[in-house]
């Protein structure tokens, strides 16, 4: 792509100013991650980085195709932008991402949205310079929608805007087929990238003085399976963990099937990784976990809680949780809250069911009423409150340790989150942000620990 890319600079070297690019990515922190890979893709191609949309010569929308409210919401902001493109002939719009990895959208967009010039999906962000080329040097359309196989390239450089936390995707794609979910269509099968390169990522962040990395793939716990030389992700955190600097180690997401007893042993070793999991539990009953296609029963899911907390006590888990899947009965439903009440999340990100087309569960009859789904909702809302409250108040005088990355709403305050991944206030200027403190926590609400510096 280098060809291309020195090609780019050419055109644009005989401009006053470098043209500016703007990127808005929807969705998952993977989406982020992406965003951030194409930002140092078009930097390098010699684009300056706005946050003005009406000042770009160049937008793309990084899109999510999770659930099909987020779709639409894009699609309008995509007709926003033919105003734009009328008072600018010469801006270049592109959609990417999940969304235009889906054959019906992009047939869409080229028929109803003509103002847009770049269409690529999720394994195309390697093939951007020659995309934009072709829309810079013959003014036409330039789509890419291919599912690419081989190696994940290592050669595209990502522009991150936060100094204090990065990402760090170290496989991509999903082979579990959630019978909800679109991931695995748009992102393809599972794709690990090799050791060396994801320790050469982190040891460059740490370096550069970063204080947290989130490790990033669709299902972490199953890194490593289709590599040449197979590498547990137990095995890479112990890798990891070993890399000069003074930074923590953060990952998500973890599916409940490929959580292991081996996978908390080296949490509960690495000194560098947070003693938390973002865990999805989804449903607590067995026959709905059975139709969400999840490979995993509720007894596998306690077993992992439980050997967690008999070696770490204070371990932290928060979970997904989808409420009114097709046909769920208020039984079903009861379960789940069996389970919220004896794991006691810390945190909870629920979501009633959301049909997606694309889907096996999309092709469900569903009798469940959504007054039902509401009202269950309501009440799951209410029962994790009280977790949540009562879970808090075990952190009062005890000492945490905080990474503080901004100011909080509360005036004279800074806020980070804890290593269990709790929102910690304290009273304090600004030059603790990009700093692990020591916390002693004073007051716990039913959102955040507030507290005193003591270090």
């Amino acid at each position: 792509m280098s060809d291309y890319i020195n090609k780019i600079k050419e055109i644009f070297s005989q401009r006053e100013t470098p043209p500016l690019c703007f990127l808005h990515s929807f969705g998952c922190q993977q989406n982020v991650s992406d965003g951030e890979k194409i930002l140092g893709s078009l930097v390098k191609m010699g684009y300056g980085v706005t946050e003005d949309m009406s000042a770009a010569d160049l937008i793309i929308y990084n899109t999510c195709a999770v659930r099909e409210n987020a779709e639409l919401k894009v699609y309008s902001l995509i007709g926003n932008l033919k105003k734009l493109k009328e008072n600018n002939p010469n801006l270049i719009i592109g959609i990417c991402g999940c969304m235009a990895q889906e054959e019906k959208t992009v047939e869409n967009i080229k028929k109803s949205y003509r103002h847009v010039d770049l269409i690529f999906g999720t394994f195309a962000v390697r093939e951007l310079p020659r995309l934009l080329y072709e829309v810079l040097s013959e003014k036409k359309k330039a789509v890419d929608i291919n599912e690419y196989s081989g190696e994940i390239p290592e050669n595209v450089s990502a522009y991150r805007t936060d100094r204090i936390k990065a990402s760090v995707p170290i496989m991509y794609g999903c082979n579990n087929f959630c019978s909800y979910c679109i991931v695995p269509y748009v992102r393809g099968r599972e794709r690990s990238r090799k050791p060396v390169a994801v320790l050469n990522e982190v040891r460059e962040l740490a370096d550069a003085g970063y204080k947290e990395i989130m490790l990033l793939g669709q299902n972490v716990n199953s890194y490593g399976k289709n590599l040449e030389n197979p590498v547990s992700f137990a095995e890479l955190l112990r890798e990891i963990n070993k890399i000069d600097g003074d930074f923590k180690i953060r990952f998500m997401s973890s599916h409940p099937k490929d959580a292991t007893t081996e996978l908390i042993d080296a949490i509960a070793e690495c000194d560098k990784v947070c003693k938390h999991m973002h865990l999805p539990l989804q449903s607590g009953s067995d026959r709905i976990l059975e139709a969400m296609n999840r490979k995993y029963t509720t007894e596998k899911y306690l077993k992992i809680v439980d050997y967690a907390r008999s070696i770490m006590p204070d371990f932290s888990f928060s979970t997904d949780i989808i409420v009114g899947f097709p046909n769920e009965t208020y039984e079903d439903f009861q379960q789940t809250l069996d389970i919220v009440k004896r794991v006691r999340f810390d945190n909870i990100f629920s979501f009633i069911y959301s049909k997606r087309t694309g889907t096996k569960a999309a092709e469900i009859e569903d009798r469940t009423s959504d007054e039902d789904k509401s009202r269950w909702m309501r009440e799951l809302l209410e029962v994790q409150r009280d977790i949540t409250d009562s879970g808090f108040k075990r952190f009062v005088g005890r000492t945490l340790t905080v990474l503080f990355d901004s100011e909080s709403k509360t005036e004279g305050y800074c806020s980070g989150k804890s290593d269990e991944f709790i929102i910690v206030e304290a009273k304090s200027d600004t030059s603790v942000i990009g700093q692990w403190k020591q916390v002693k926590i004073t007051k716990a609400f039913n959102w955040a620990l507030q507290g005193e510096i003591v270090d």
